[in-house]
C-alpha cells in the first residue's frame, strides 16, 4: 500500500490522522529553553510559555537524518509538505530521497501551509484507498495544489513584529486601529496580506466567509477545513455560517499545531477550501 505522509504543519487532528492512516514528521519548537515537538503542546500552552518568557518561540525543520528514518518502514512513498518558500522541511526532505534510491519516494510541495496541506493529504489518502497508483496519486495531487485557497484572521499583530513581518510602528498602529489583518498563501507558496479589516472580529471572520461565498460556483463541496490556534466560539459560528451558505459534505475543525501557532499567535483562524481552476483566486 502507498503510504501517504506529511509534516506536522498539516496540522490534521489525531482522529483524521488515524482515520485516513496517514503518517506525520513532527516538526520542532524552542521555547524556554526546551526543546518541544510539535503535537506535544497545545496553542493555549504554548502561548502561556510566551506570556512567561516574552520570547517568539522558534521552530525547526526535520533534519536529513530524521526524514531517513521517517521514510524507512515503506517503499513507495508519497510526501505532502509545507511550501518550500516558507520552511527547510521539503528540501530535508528531497535530500534525504535522494540518499534512498532503492525507495519510490514522491515529494509534493504543496505550497501551502496548516489545512491547506492538511486537504492534499486527505484527499490523496482517499485515492489510495480508492485503488490509485502512487503515480496516479502524484499527479493528481500536484495538479490540486493550485486550487487550495488558504486564508486567516490575525488577531494581534505582535507576533508579526516579533517575527520581523512588520515593524514596531506598523504594530502599534495595527493596534490603535483595531486592524486586523487577513493573511492569505499565495499561488507561489508565501504569506501575503489580503486584507485590513478594520473594526470587529466578527467584520473580519465575514470578511473571509464572503471570499467563500464568491468562489461557490467553484467550490469543491467535498470538504473545508475550519483551523485556530484556541477560538472555539469563532470556529462553531464559522461552521455554522459555511452550512447555511453550501451543502458541504464534511467541514473539519482542527486546532493549528506548535509550528504553526508560533507564527500566527492566538485568537487566529481559518477556512481553508479547494475550488476548481476556473475559480476567481482575486474574489
Amino acid at each position: 500500500m502507498v503510504d501517504i505522509v506529511t509534516d506536522s504543519c498539516a496540522d490534521l487532528s489525531s482522529e483524521l490522522i488515524h482515520q485516513f492512516n496517514v503518517r506525520v514528521l513532527p516538526l520542532q519548537v524552542f521555547i524556554d529553553n526546551r526543546t518541544i515537538s510539535d503535537g506535544s503542546i497545545s496553542p493555549k500552552e504554548l502561548f502561556s510559555l510566551v506570556a512567561k518568557t516574552g520570547e517568539l518561540p522558534k521552530t525547526s525543520a526535520p533534519s536529513i537524518k530524521e526524514f531517513l528514518e521517517f521514510f524507512e518502514p515503506s517503499d513507495e512513498i508519497i510526501y505532502i509538505g509545507i511550501s518550500a518558500k516558507l520552511s527547510a522541511t521539503l528540501s530535508n526532505s528531497l535530500l534525504a530521497a535522494q540518499q534512498l534510491p532503492h525507495k519510490k519516494i514522491y515529494i509534493i510541495d504543496s505550497k501551502n501551509l496548516s489545512t491547506g496541506i492538511g486537504l492534499l493529504v486527505l484527499k490523496a489518502a482517499e485515492l489510495r484507498d480508492q485503488g490509485w497508483t502512487a503515480e496516479e496519486i502524484v499527479r493528481e495531487i500536484r495538479a490540486m495544489v493550485p486550487r487550495v485557497h488558504t486564508s486567516f484572521v490575525i488577531e494581534t499583530m505582535e507576533y508579526l513584529y516579533k517575527g520581523g513581518r512588520c515593524t514596531a510602528l506598523q504594530a502599534i498602529v495595527g493596534s490603535v486601529l483595531r486592524i486586523r489583518p487577513i493573511i492569505e498563501v499565495r499561488p507561489d507558496g508565501m504569506l501575503g496580506v489580503k486584507a485590513k479589516i478594520r473594526g470587529t472580529r466578527v467584520k473580519a471572520l465575514d470578511a473571509m466567509l464572503e471570499d467563500l461565498r464568491l468562489h461557490l460556483p467553484y467550490l469543491d463541496l467535498h470538504r473545508v477545513f475550519v483551523t485556530h490556534t484556541g477560538c472555539d466560539e469563532d470556529a462553531a459560528y464559522l461552521v455554522e455560517s459555511i452550512k447555511s451558505m453550501a451543502p458541504v459534505e464534511e467541514i473539519c475543525v482542527t486546532q493549528a499545531g506548535a509550528t504553526i501557532s508560533s507564527h500566527c499567535g492566538p485568537d487566529t483562524i481559518g477556512i481553508l477550501f479547494i475550488a476548481d481552476a476556473h475559480s476567481n483566486t482575486e474574489a
